[in-house]
């Protein structure tokens, strides 16, 4: 290769999942089937030591979580952090809220559009990147009962193809 010659990188957008260096917690796998995500973010959380060890053990709950916007933070509610086992001094509320960490051009952009358009941050997966925790948040629009059929229906379809040609091999 010449000097002045220099290599070209294939700059691929990395999705969320991606990384070797990630370990899911937990998946809200009911937000894609009642929630449309029209857009996703990366945001850090707040967590006190025996929070951080009862996620290591995978005792969390994203079911009934969403994000607030309250005076310039965004606050991840409803998430359920079962209590640290072996901790019984200073074990932390389950429910509590706990902060997000983002930037103010990101809460900004992302957050206040939720509000504007009358859509919901919702915790897509939590998930520890070179040993932080991370949290998945989407910006989502509801779905109607109509397009939850529709949407199993296409899912149905496709499984129907590949089983199909699955055999055909």
């Amino acid at each position: 290769m010449e000097e002045g010659q220099a290599t070209a990188k294939k700059d691929k957008k990395s999705k969320p999942g991606d990384d070797p260096n990630e370990k899911l917690i937990a998946n809200n796998r009911k937000a894609r089937h009642e929630y449309e995500v029209l857009d996703h973010l990366e945001c850090g959380i707040v967590l006190t030591g025996c929070e951080v060890k009862s996620l290591r053990e995978g005792r969390m709950s994203l079911d009934e979580a969403y994000g607030r916007v309250d005076r310039g933070e965004v606050w991840l509610m409803g998430c359920d952090i079962q209590e640290y086992t072996f901790d019984s001094q200073q074990n932390h509320d389950p429910r509590r809220r706990r902060k997000l960490l983002m930037h103010r051009r990101e809460i900004n952009k992302f957050a206040n559009q939720a509000y504007e358009k009358n859509l919901t941050l919702v915790p897509l997966k939590m998930y520890f990147k070179s040993g932080r925790a991370k949290v998945l948040m989407g910006i989502c629009r509801g779905k109607k009962n109509y397009d939850k059929r529709q949407a199993l229906k296409k899912h149905d379809a496709q499984r129907e193809i590949d089983r199909a040609m699955r055999r055909d091999r």
